[in-house]
């Protein structure tokens, strides 16, 4: 179990992938708060998963990422429901308004940043300050060790992953308020991962590839005419076909929350295509 006594704090966690994410790490050991907006959804989505695993703890909190208030409730519940976090795992997003840029609604378009983008930036801001308190700690009880000659404890590292998407490494036409932040969001994940390298906290951003999921739903929705004839004939081949397993990138997260990657920092990681 390669979470054993990690736990872990999971935004967007209710569907998709963010719910296989909270499922992989229940499985291997960790506990989890999941948030999503939904509460109905949410709820059904935790009582599931705490009678899938009924020796892990699974916890839920509603909470609209963009929130500043919200957030810091949701991080002060998490860590009075777990005790303390050793990771931060970012799913919440949304699509945005499809269509040219010069007409969809601007209000949605800053909707959107206000999601992707600071529903990454809040959810850190409120937990760094606990990491870095959690390593200051560590520090001292390893001076304490060492005094005493005894052998040095490891601090360990935290871990914040953040779920990029296919607007932060291409053009994204007619879903430009999505592409927009989630480029915002990727060049954040590396400033904070050279911010928090001292403090033995890992940064990175997973690009889970093309999934089925409620995203391809609003772009079938919206139509060719809205979202480009080109991007509207992807969607509707991965709705058909299939598209990248929601597994691989919830166990490219797993890797991502463990000791086994600990000091790989600062990266986008595609679970389709590198070699991780």
């Amino acid at each position: 179990m390669t979470l054993k006594n990690v736990n872990a704090l999971i935004t967007g966690g209710s569907q998709g992938l963010g719910k296989v994410i909270a499922e992989h790490f229940l499985r291997e050991g960790a506990n989890v708060v999941i948030c999503a907006r939904n509460k109905k959804e949410l709820s059904a989505t935790r009582d599931e998963l705490a009678k899938k695993f009924p020796a892990q703890k699974v916890c839920a909190r509603t909470c609209d990422v963009s929130d500043e208030k919200l957030v810091s409730g949701l991080v002060a519940f998490a860590l009075r429901e777990l005790g303390s976090l050793q990771a931060l795992v970012l799913n919440a997003g949304i699509y945005g308004p499809m269509g040219p840029t010069e007409s969809v609604p601007l209000d949605e378009w800053r909707r959107a940043l206000d999601i992707n983008l600071f529903g990454v930036l809040l959810p850190c801001r409120a937990v760094i300050p606990h990491f870095k308190a959690d390593f200051s700690r560590s520090r001292g009880n390893e001076a304490q060790i060492k005094n005493k000659s005894e052998t040095p404890h490891v601090v360990s590292y935290k871990k914040i992953i953040i779920l990029s998407g296919g607007g932060a490494t291409n053009p994204l036409p007619n879903i430009s308020s999505y592409a927009a932040s989630k480029a915002a969001a990727i060049r954040l994940m590396e400033t904070l991962a050279e911010e928090l390298k001292e403090f033995h906290v890992d940064v990175n951003a997973i690009a889970p590839g093309a999934l089925a999921t409620r995203l391809v739903d609003e772009v079938l929705a919206a139509g060719p005419e809205k979202v480009g004839a080109t991007f509207f004939e992807k969607n509707k081949q991965w709705k058909e076909k299939g598209a990248v397993p929601l597994e691989l990138g919830a166990s490219l997260a797993v890797y991502l929350a463990s000791s086994q990657s600990d000091g790989i920092t600062g990266k986008l990681i595609s679970a389709q295509w590198d070699p991780w």
